[in-house]
């Protein structure tokens, strides 16, 4: 059974930084895409970047572009999410999510196979 957990989250000011990072068990880390989301109060759950098996391909929403950088380390089943320059509209809880499709950069959530819980990250103005 293959689980994603996510870890790292915190309470961030505007401007600061933060790194998530999600484990992937059960399964062959390599065989996946991954990808992150996240959603906000009150609002729907949205893209926000994604990898290919090699770590070779990369995409980001709009809204991160330049400020976040998403990395994986097969090695240690891992992929992060490195948070730059954050705002307040940032805050969200951030999902972890594994694809059965490695060579790809997948940004819809229902290309996705398995998701972990969620981390809370909470930036203050």
């Amino acid at each position: 059974q293959v689980q994603v957990v996510e870890s790292g989250g915190g309470l961030v000011q505007a401007g600061g930084s933060l790194r998530v990072s999600c484990v992937v068990s059960g399964g062959t880390f390599e065989e996946y895409a991954m990808g992150w989301f996240r959603q906000g109060p009150g609002k729907e759950r949205e893209f926000v970047a994604a990898i290919s098996w090699t770590g070779g391909s990369t995409y980001y929403a709009d809204s991160v572009k330049g400020r976040f950088t998403i990395s994986r380390d097969n090695a240690k089943n891992t992929v992060y999410l490195q948070m730059n320059s954050l705002k307040p509209e940032d805050t969200a809880t951030y999902y972890c999510a594994a694809a059965r499709f490695r060579n790809a950069v997948l940004t819809r959530a229902t290309d996705y196979n398995y998701w972990g819980q969620g981390t809370q990250v909470t930036v203050s103005s």
